[in-house]
């Protein structure tokens, strides 16, 4: 069997390639851990202990890969920042990880160099990709230190932050475990036996950014079974198509909002680029319509595989086949028990019936110096939440009903924004589709819809009474919109979540100004 994880896929295979970076240039599994290997002794000259921090805000690159096993290797906690953030974001969450060193890449150099004046971070250990703006060169870390592995290697932890939609982020923050990196790569075999991904040859398509969970978790789990790593960095639909025929791709992570423009394309474009070398197309994030993953179904083969979960553990997972038979449905629970449907009160609800989402934590978590929302997450039970609120039906298969932060409660009455959405979304004017509660004087709250059109369309009172007219069709009367604005471009992020709080909370200031 082929080797599992990175150090004995270099071992193994010294000369497969590791990483295609977004501008084309292969890096070898050897050449990668020399790297890896400097890169840990020279952190740990600058006098970093285990449990210590270091924070980046980087790009696909290979640099990200860098420390992300560098760190992994000496017991460190790594946290990659979200490069859109502003530069006081940036300063909070450098702040709250206590990071001992942080590294900026080069397109982010001003945002991170004003973070770094308002956190008063130390210069010493600041470093930049190609030392950019004059800030000390990353490859200083690198320079005299030894390419073997250090003597004492203990396993580190990734501590991601929440992506914040709903407030401040939180990082979550597990223990580290006493196990050596070797054995810890081991675990990447579980993501393989769950998306049936071989170990050996093989390459993933990086679609996303690698700060986020997803995209992160399971391009590293790809690489630890010795899968080169095809890195974009700026997602485009026809690109993907040709990155995956041109490499050969065998493995990605998309999100819906990917899958809807890659249907759009012309015919005459989607048929020019081999898939037939796709083994797995892992796909969550957000929800997706089930019409459009038929076509997806339909074009690329049963090849998606749907999960659930969060930043702070799994929840479900299902295959294309078993899903055509439950549509819709995120899958079953990756463990019995796994998944819990409970109500306000936190008692077990029957199957059928829509309540608060709780899942068992891959491993025990807390939310980084934030011991209230830590508790407030958990059942008795020690299972969590995130606010996701969905059913089980007859045969244990999880459904989505919308977040409970989002959930509109107009007369008395709840409506899930995500069953709005995915009606609109069908419709062939629309592009991209937000759905929310806005304060009404009668009903406490009513539905209101924000539209990104497709090319070709313009925004007029009657387009809004033939997508009225259209929802009618699916939705019962209370659940339609009363009122639809139109806007450009939905503000989303890369990972496809939609940062609705941006939309909602014009309308919500709007009443306030006018109490």
């Amino acid at each position: 069997m082929p080797a599992i994880g990175f150090w004995k896929v270099a071992e193994e295979r010294p000369q497969a390639h590791a990483i295609i970076n977004a501008e084309g240039e292969a890096t070898t599994f050897a050449e990668l851990e020399k790297r890896v290997n400097q890169l840990s002794n020279g952190l740990l000259q600058l006098g970093l202990n285990k449990g210590d921090a270091v924070a980046m805000v980087m790009a696909n690159e290979n640099a990200f890969l860098e420390l992300l096993l560098a760190t992994s290797q000496i017991g460190l906690y790594l946290t990659p920042i979200n490069y859109h953030l502003t530069a006081p974001e940036i300063a909070y969450i450098l702040e709250n990880c206590e990071a001992k060193v942080f590294v900026s890449g080069a397109s982010f150099i001003d945002t991170c160099q004003t973070a770094v004046k308002e956190n008063q971070f130390p210069a010493d250990r600041f470093y930049a990709i190609e030392g950019a703006g004059g800030i000390q060169d990353y490859e200083n870390l690198f320079a005299d230190q030894a390419a073997e592995r250090p003597q004492e290697r203990s396993a580190g932890q990734l501590m991601l932050y929440t992506s914040g939609t709903t407030g401040r982020p939180k990082g979550v923050r597990r223990p580290l475990m006493d196990a050596d990196p070797d054995q810890a790569a081991m675990m990447a075999g579980m993501i393989g036996a769950i998306f049936n991904l071989k170990a050996g040859e093989g390459a993933h398509l990086v679609t996303g950014p690698l700060y986020h969970t997803a995209p992160g978790a399971f391009g590293m789990g790809s690489l630890h079974m010795g899968h080169a790593l095809v890195l974009m960095n700026k997602w485009e639909p026809e690109e993907t198509l040709k990155l995956i025929d041109q490499y050969k791709i065998t493995v990605s992570h998309m999100v819906p909002t990917m899958f809807y423009r890659m249907l759009s394309l012309p015919d005459e474009v989607k048929n020019k680029y081999d898939l037939g070398s796709l083994e797995c197309v892992i796909h969550g994030a957000a929800p997706i319509t089930i019409e459009g993953k038929k076509n997806m179904i339909d074009w690329w083969g049963p090849v998606l595989f749907e999960y659930y979960g969060a930043t702070e553990g799994a929840g479900s997972f299902v295959g294309s086949e078993e899903w055509l038979t439950k549509p819709g449905t995120v899958g079953k629970p990756m463990t019995a028990g796994s998944v819990v449907i409970l109500d306000e009160q936190g008692n077990p609800l029957p199957a059928n019936q829509a309540g608060e989402i709780f899942l068992t934590p891959v491993m025990d978590f807390e939310y980084f110096k934030d011991k209230g929302k830590t508790e407030k997450s958990r059942s008795r039970d020690g299972l969590f939440t995130v606010g996701d609120v969905g059913y089980l039906d007859d045969d244990g298969y999880l459904f989505l009903c919308d977040r409970k932060n989002d959930m509109i409660i107009s007369g008395g009455v709840n409506i899930y924004p995500a069953e709005v959405e995915k009606t609109l979304v069908l419709h062939g004017a629309v592009h991209d589709v937000a759905v929310f509660g806005i304060p009404d004087e009668d009903w406490g709250e009513s539905v209101k819809a924000v539209v990104q059109l497709n090319p070709g369309y313009q925004a007029s009172t009657e387009l809004v009474e033939e997508l009225l007219a259209f929802s009618k069709q699916n939705l019962a009367k209370y659940k339609l919109p009363r009122s639809i604005d139109f806007v450009d471009e939905l503000p989303r992020l890369d990972t496809g979540k939609l940062y609705k709080r941006i939309l909602r909370d014009k309308y919500w200031q709007d009443k306030e100004k006018s109490i």
